[in-house]
């Protein structure tokens, strides 16, 4: 599970959703697939504060006095709050109607049609770095993070195809997806930490460090990899991707497979 975790976090394929399905598909216990959860997701955010480490040093200490880096600050808050305030206040409600192999195999799929049509759609990008981005397209990808609190559609691919939407080109929409990415999964870490924190018992910890580590390794790999990919690739693999894998899914689910 740390592994699935690390390897679709951060991809536009919805790790949310890998999550449930590989749950159900290797026996996972559901009494602690939750909190267990929680975890996995630290080692992701763990990854990308590793990862641009240096990058995000400078930052803060740019933005004591630089314009622009206290402008990309205040764009992350901006697109960060969205979301925020819709997870809070139906996080219940969500997990307790859509959080099935069903309702995810369908969003993969919208998701993906939704992702080919933004390849497919001529543009013409007018931001080509992260710290030129104004807050009306920061806003653009923070309404557009909504739609990932349903699993299966994916924080990553809604940020991207905000920001692609919003008029940033590919690289500058994916580096602001990661740097949006750290408040977003850290709120809900300690959101969900806390609502679990009477279900965590001391015999979980060692099982729960295992799979912290392996997301954060596999993630780290995957950061690089996404980054270098995005430089010369779209991200049509990643949509026909989501839509096959919707389709099987449907198609099990038919079958009874998942009961």
């Amino acid at each position: 599970m740390g592994v699935v975790e690390g390897l679709t976090e951060f991809l536009p394929i919805s790790s949310t959703g890998h999550l449930i399905v590989a749950g159900k598909l290797i026996g996972f216990p559901q009494a602690i697939a939750a909190t267990f959860e929680i975890f996995i997701q630290l080692g992701a955010i763990l990854a990308v504060v590793v990862y641009f480490a240096r990058d995000l040093f400078n930052l803060l200490r740019r933005a004591r006095r630089d314009r622009r880096a206290q402008g990309l600050l205040l764009n992350v808050i901006i697109a960060f709050i969205p979301a925020a305030v819709v997870g809070v206040l139906f996080s219940r409600l969500i997990k307790e109607n859509l959080f099935n192999p069903v309702t995810v195999a369908f969003a993969l799929i919208f998701g993906g049609a939704v992702m080919l049509l933004v390849e497919w759609r001529p543009r013409q990008a007018v931001t080509h770095h992260v710290e030129a981005t104004d807050w009306r397209q920061a806003l653009a990808v923070g309404l557009a993070q909504i739609v990932s609190l349903w699993p299966g559609f994916s924080r990553s691919a809604s940020t991207i195809i905000g920001g692609l939407l919003a008029g940033m080109d590919r690289p500058t929409a994916l580096r602001f997806s990661f740097y949006l990415s750290i408040p977003t999964m850290l709120a809900a870490t300690v959101f969900d930490f806390v609502r679990s924190l009477d279900a965590i018992h001391p015999t979980e910890l060692p099982a729960f460090a295992v799979g912290l580590c392996f997301a954060f390794l596999v993630a780290l790999v995957v950061i690089k990899f996404f980054l270098g990919y995005v430089a010369r690739h779209n991200l049509k693999p990643f949509a026909w991707y989501r839509i096959v894998v919707g389709i099987a899914l449907l198609a099990l689910a038919a079958a009874g497979f998942f009961g």
